[in-house]
């Protein structure tokens, strides 16, 4: 019987500081590894996403196997990236992309909007990366349905910690690669209920998992969207978080989130809207919305806090 690599329990064990795959990404412009990266990681203490002095460590389930990946960017602007096990190649291979270097913002016209023009000023070294991860992208998504951030990270890093596997290679102690789509499907009911996620999300999960095959083809990213509505449970702002880090998609807006129509609105017009509202104020970007969002994210603009906020629930005890 071939084995399958996302199943190889060796691959997380293998400690050998000696990378199986490097190169030496250059950047033909500015560029900001922490600031690029960050849509790729789940809060602090993701066992997915690590920063230490060696630089950004991620794990990652590739198409060959499990992954370690450290990118440290060096005082000329260039990035190494060295990675371990059985995905390192196909890591390494995706680096460019991961780092946005096919992301063009050109066509992005700020002439009447100051601020924003500000923001992108003092920041011209943020991209859009693509990780051409989908599945991987798709099960911390869900998991983010409905719920704080809070519980979200809470309910992500219990499951990574009961169902992933060892980082391959000298990675950060605790880092954990996040299950195949076989072992999400084998994840019991009590452990989705004592991570705090509920039978809907949990259900979605476990189905998404069973096509995972066929969600990581290689299409455009209006593609992979469209394909992910047709699922049951993925609706239109769990295919763009999807997309904003499985292709660096440079249109899609995550409507249906708590709290950005609002910061959308109160950054653009000083008071705040509702998602259609949002829509609008985006509309004479399209093609770029993403990326004003991510302008507006990254400014260190924040709405003030006057309205109602969401509740954190825990169905743990329940």
């Amino acid at each position: 019987m071939i084995s399958d690599p996302s199943d190889d329990a060796s691959a997380g064990t293998d400690r050998d500081a000696t990378p199986r795959a490097s190169t030496r990404y250059a950047p033909r412009r500015p560029f900001d590894l922490a600031a690029t990266m960050a849509p790729h990681s789940r809060g602090r203490g993701d066992p997915t996403a690590r920063a230490d002095a060696a630089g950004l460590w991620r794990t990652q389930r590739t198409p060959l196997g499990p992954a370690t990946l450290l990118l440290r960017q060096a005082a000329d602007g260039g990035v190494d990236a060295k990675a371990w096990g059985p995905g390192a190649e196909w890591c390494i291979a995706q680096v460019p992309a991961l780092l946005g270097d096919g992301d063009d913002w050109t066509g992005l016209d700020l002439g009447g909007h100051g601020v924003l023009a500000e923001v992108r000023r003092r920041n011209p070294g943020v991209w859009l990366g693509s990780s051409g991860l989908v599945f991987e992208a798709l099960i911390p998504a869900i998991i983010e349905q409905k719920v704080t951030t809070l519980e979200a990270h809470r309910a992500w890093y219990r499951l990574i910690r009961q169902h992933g596997e060892a980082a391959p290679g000298p990675a950060p102690a605790g880092m954990m690669v996040s299950p195949g789509p076989e072992r999400w499907r084998l994840v019991p009911s009590w452990d989705w209920h004592r991570a705090g996620v509920d039978p809907r999300r949990s259900r979605t999960a476990v189905s998404v998992a069973a096509v995972a095959a066929s969600l990581d083809r290689p299409i455009d990213a209006v593609t992979a969207s469209r394909r992910l509505q047709s699922l049951p449970g993925v609706g239109r702002w769990t295919a763009a978080e999807v997309t904003q880090r499985s292709h660096g998609d440079p249109d899609s807006v995550s409507v249906g989130d708590y709290h950005l129509a609002a910061q959308v609105g109160w950054a653009l017009t000083g008071s705040p809207v509702d998602d259609d509202g949002m829509l609008e104020l985006l509309d004479p970007f399209a093609g770029h919305r993403q990326r004003v969002v991510r302008l507006i994210l990254g400014s260190g603009y924040r709405a003030p806090r006057r309205g109602p906020r969401m509740t954190i629930q825990d169905h743990r005890s329940h």
